[in-house]
Order: C-alpha cells, then structure tokens, then sequence
C-alpha cells in the first residue's frame, strides 16, 4: 500500500516540536519505579502558621507581608534529619518549594533580596543542604516552582489571586517570565542533578502567554534527564514529562481542581497532605491515619501513579511529630511489602471497593484494603500458577470460576492496614 501524508496531518507533526531525550525517558522510567515521594511546603509563610496562602487569604500587602521574613529563622532545620525521615518512610524522592505564590525564595537567588539568605536572619540556603544530603543518602530532588506571584511587580495585568497585594497597576509580563527563567537557570546549575520542576500557578491566568515552549526547553537544555510537569489541571501539555493531579487519585475529582484533567500516556502523580494543610498550620489537627496513607499509596499504585505525600514544616525548621508518626507507620509497613509498591506498574484490573492491584512480569500483587471475607471472586485475569501472602508466603487457595478465579484469604497472617496477596502468572 502507498503511504501519502494528508496535510493537516504534516502540519501536525511539524508542529510537536519536543522529542525527550534518552536521559530523560530514563528518568521516566525510574519516576514510575519509585511510586512514593515526599512534598515540603515550607517558606516565609510557615511563622504566620495558617498555611501557604495566607497573604492571599487575610489580604496582606506586600508592605505587611514583607515584614514576615525578619521572623523567618528557621535555627532548628537539620537535612540529615529531613532526608532521614523520607528514606525511613519508604519515599524515593523530595519534591520541595523552592519559591511559592508570595514570590518568597527558598534559596540565595540573584533575582531578588526577597530571598531566605538575604532577607531573614537565618542567611542560610536550605535547598544547598537539601541538595547535598539528597545525593548522600540516595534520593533524588524535585523543585517546586510557583509560576504565579503576588510579590513582583512585572506580573501583570494580574491573575485571579493576590488582588490586595498592594502592586502598582502596571507592569512587563514579559520581564516576569525572564526573571522566572533566570531564577529556573540558578536552581539547574547550582544545586547539581535535579530530579525534575514542578510547576503550580498557570491556573491563574489560563490566558496568559507563558512562554511555555521557552521555559521548558530551558529545562530541558540544561538537564536533559530533568523531569518537567506543571499543576495546570489540564491534560499535559506538549514539553511536560509527567502529570499531576492534586488531592484525587487519576481520573476522580473529589477535591474539585480535576475537572477538565484528561489522562495522559505521561507517568501519573497523585499530592495529598497528611492533615488538610499544605503549609504549616498551628490549628490543623485533621490529620489522616496510617492506615489511611497506606490504603491511598496502594490505590495510587493500582492507578499506575505515585504518590506524593506532603508535609508543611514548623517555622523553626522542625518537623511536627504528627507528620513523622504517620511517615514512619507507612514505611514501617513498606519496609514489609515494597515488592508490591516499588517497580510496579497498575494492575490488569483498576481499583475497586475491595482494594487494588499492581503488577510486575510475572506476578499480581492484590491490595486487600476493605474486604472482610474469606472469599474474594476476580475476573478478567491472566492464568495464575499460585497465590502466597507476601508478609509471611503462607499458601492462599485460589479456584478457578468460568471467567476468573476465587482467591480463599486465610484469616491468620492478615495486615490491618493492606493484606497483600502475590498471584504468580503465567504470562
């Protein structure tokens, strides 16, 4: 058969100007194996202790809010102890804010004094510490980077948030986005291999010119592995390597930010907090069991998506005892069922009201979540050899049914948290 290329399908192709490059489809790949990170919230926001958009929310000026950074001295923040804590919790990589929606810095930026070096009394640089123990004790760094800002001038005409910042009218949006880039081109070259940026805040201004193609080719130019996604709630946009989808699991929209967010063939991501707060807040006591990180990992996997658990640090640096209970209750548990999680990809059937499934060549791990019965009928499943607990490789009965199998769960050797079941395949 002749091939022939129509035109609007050569005008197509012409216009997907980004090809990954090997490194990068690499780290896509290991993106995908790690399946369970560590978020921070933690800027100049944290000492007013009511989360990360309280000068938006109480409708603080720039001038007022200015006046946060001089309490800012974070003595007790100890990275060893911050990585520490992720690698004990199971997670592979940190994704940190290194400047959110109040423009705040997180580290020494030539851009602007409005910085944590040159602004508070601290004067130190979190993000080169964090760089530093990351590559110690193995885990890869990820970058936060608000696009949105209600401190600088040059972002203009405004968006929908940070109406009483007090900015003048005026403004060069085209100079914000050079000094966004310019600040991207510090954190890439000065704080060694990055694992990736993730973006937050084109939301505000849907309409805007980004200069999306711009910014991530920059990212891409200088590290090519450098894994590039943005929190934009929609399907992913050419130049993005993964996509995110915030406080739902792939697909749903409980929380509200999903509604237009199509699935992508991108590695998937999924961000929860472990109370209802992003950033550090004094009075947010709702925080989520273990048992109830534990059952959202598992479904996250069950979706082919990682997970990114998120922690708002004191403004002293420390990390309440809360969040570290919890972190190490799910890596108490990991450190017992990882085969299921780590390296595995969503299972044959999606998440159901009994659980999940994930998988590797070969075997089938089952996520009993919700299931008090001895009997759990399947379908839709390659042929299964065997089933064995994973805790403890206890035999489990399976009988074939025309159309799948039965499995018979034993009731000893069963987790409270997530009893995982390891079917051994054919295929």
């Amino acid at each position: 058969m002749r091939f022939v290329l129509i035109p609007f399908l050569v005008a197509s192709l012409s216009a997907q100007w980004y090809q990954p490059s090997d490194e990068n489809l690499k780290a896509r790949q290991w993106f995908q194996d790690a399946r369970y990170g560590m978020f921070i919230h933690w800027g100049v926001y944290s000492v007013l202790g009511d989360g990360e958009w309280v000068m938006n929310n109480r409708g603080i000026s720039i001038a007022e809010y200015e006046k946060l950074a001089p309490r800012f001295n974070p003595v007790e923040f100890d990275a060893a102890e911050w990585v520490g804590l992720a690698k004990a919790g199971g997670m592979k990589y940190i994704t940190i804010t290194s400047k959110h929606h109040d423009g705040f810095a997180m580290w020494g930026t030539r851009q602007s004094p409005w910085n944590i070096v040159d602004a508070t009394p601290w004067k130190q640089d979190p993000l080169k510490m964090l760089a530093e123990e990351c590559r110690k004790q193995g885990i890869r760094l990820f970058f936060y980077h608000s696009q949105l800002d209600w401190h600088h001038p040059d972002y203009y005409p405004r968006g929908r948030t940070g109406q009483a910042s007090g900015r003048p009218e005026s403004g060069d949006f085209n100079r914000y986005l050079d000094f966004m880039d310019a600040q991207l081109k510090e954190l890439l070259t000065g704080y060694g291999e990055v694992g990736g940026i993730w973006f937050d805040g084109w939301w505000d201004k849907p309409d805007a010119e980004w200069r999306l193609r711009q910014t991530y080719s920059l990212i891409h130019s200088l590290q090519p592995a450098a894994l590039v996604g943005s929190n934009h709630h929609r399907k992913p946009f050419e130049g993005e390597d993964f996509q995110m989808f915030e406080k739902d699991l792939p697909g749903q929209n409980t929380a509200g930010f999903n509604a237009e967010s199509q699935i992508g063939s991108l590695p998937l991501e999924t961000c929860d907090t472990i109370n209802q707060s992003w950033g550090y807040n004094a009075k947010d006591n709702r925080y989520k069991s273990a048992k109830q990180l534990i059952h959202y990992l598992a479904r996250a996997a069950g979706h082919n998506a990682n997970f990114l658990l998120n922690i708002g640090p004191m403004p002293s640096g420390r990390i309440q005892p809360e969040f570290q209970e919890r972190i190490r209750a799910v890596g108490s548990w990991l450190a017992r069922n990882a085969e299921s999680i780590h390296g595995t990809r969503g299972g044959p059937q999606p998440p159901a009201s009994w659980g999940a499934m994930t998988q590797k060549p070969g075997k089938i791990f089952l996520h009993v979540l919700d299931w008090s019965g001895d009997l759990l009928a399947l379908s839709g499943l390659p042929k299964v050899k065997s089933a064995r607990l994973l805790s403890n490789g206890a035999r489990v009965g399976i009988t074939p049914v025309k159309g799948g199998i039965v499995v018979h769960l034993p009731r000893e050797g069963r987790d409270d948290a997530d009893t995982v079941v390891v079917l051994e395949t054919a295929g």
